[in-house]
């Protein structure tokens, strides 16, 4: 039997679309085993297991030859599912007839390692920020974010831009930053007014306190909740973290260089951090400002679009059809979502 990906999955059993079954298996953490009980009292367990990708809810009944393997089972064991799957009109993706294995340390650190199409895809956009952060002639937005990545490089790296909505999955800050700075660079061709090295580090920076409140443990999926992040928010514990970055910054030998730039490094900081600020556009939406400058504008709408089209990209994977070409809304986007009209390409010859 094959080896699935958890959105594999989804897309098999969606292509389905209720006319039958898929026979596959595939690999994953348990981030949560839940014992419940039916509305008549009968228990069950709830899996909810992750992988590189996506999650996916399984339930083991009474009567399931899992369910004595689950009682037993503690949250963060790393498993090979096998078994039938289907799409539920209320629960999606349903599994039946499942059996379960705990995996071998080889095949736990593949797993970890994630599907080698996401591998290479995270890698270049890596690259592709550090590439970017290189270019920034500012040498106070330039040593600030080397002295980030320094510090905090690898807890960036496997840091999720979202717990649900968009890039929710271990490096999707990375993938989520890549393409924001690309949109950047492209708007600050259009618009050669705007501060671009200001521009490119505001958007490195934007959700740097995602680093607390969605950061996938080191060798797991799961993103346990961190207090600071809970009380705090990643708006303000960006900001927190960029006050203490510059701090360190100044402190160094080469920041006596910088005390007669051009603009004043106090005037480059506050900048930087009402990009941060700023970004999430609306009061209502957790900014406590709204966005004051020509860069805080672009920041606010490079991040909104990035969002939106992972969503809706997401969406026509793995949503539910309602009619040929139509699929049900999927939260937080606004309505149903038609399928895009296809590119036209002219005749050979």
């Amino acid at each position: 039997m094959s080896l699935f990906t958890i959105p594999a999955i989804k897309r098999a059993t969606q292509a389905q679309e209720g006319q039958g079954r898929v026979e596959a298996r595939f690999h994953a953490q348990a981030e949560a085993v839940v014992e419940k009980q039916t509305r008549d009292g009968k228990p069950f367990w709830e899996l909810t297991m992750a992988d590189a990708e996506a999650k996916l809810v399984l339930r083991a009944w009474s009567d399931s030859p899992a369910f004595a393997f689950c009682a037993a089972l503690a949250p963060g064991a790393f498993l090979e599912i096998e078994g039938e799957f289907a799409q539920h009109p209320a629960f999606g993706v349903e599994a039946r007839r499942w059996s379960c294995r705990e995996l071998e340390t080889a095949e736990i650190e593949q797993l970890l390692g994630g599907p080698a199409e996401l591998q290479e895809k995270q890698a270049r956009d890596f690259l592709a920020i550090t590439e970017a952060l290189a270019r920034i002639a500012d040498p106070r937005l330039h040593a600030l974010c080397q002295l980030f990545l320094d510090d905090f490089g690898d807890r960036f790296r496997r840091t999720a831009a979202a717990r649900t909505y968009h890039h929710a999955r271990r490096g999707g800050l990375v993938e989520h930053v890549a393409q924001m700075i690309r949109t950047a660079q492209a708007v600050g061709e259009i618009y050669p007014a705007l501060n671009r090295d200001l521009l490119v580090a505001g958007v490195f920076f934007h959700d740097v306190g995602k680093l607390w409140e969605n950061c996938p443990e080191p060798r797991g999926f799961g993103m346990p909740y961190d207090e600071r992040g809970e009380l705090i928010g990643h708006i303000a514990l960006g900001i927190e973290m960029l006050n203490a970055l510059w701090r360190k910054l100044l402190a160094s030998e080469a920041a006596a260089a910088w005390a007669t730039l051009s603009p004043s490094n106090e005037a480059v900081r506050n900048h930087l951090i009402h990009l941060i600020a700023a970004h999430h556009g609306e009061m209502e939406f957790g900014s406590p400002v709204f966005p004051k400058t020509p860069e805080a504008i672009a920041l606010h709408y490079i991040d909104n679009l990035d969002a939106k089209l992972e969503m809706m990209a997401a969406a026509y994977q793995t949503g539910t059809p309602l009619a040929s070409r139509i699929i049900e809304r999927v939260r937080p986007l606004p309505a149903n979502l038609v399928l895009p009209l296809e590119k036209y390409f002219p005749p050979l010859g």
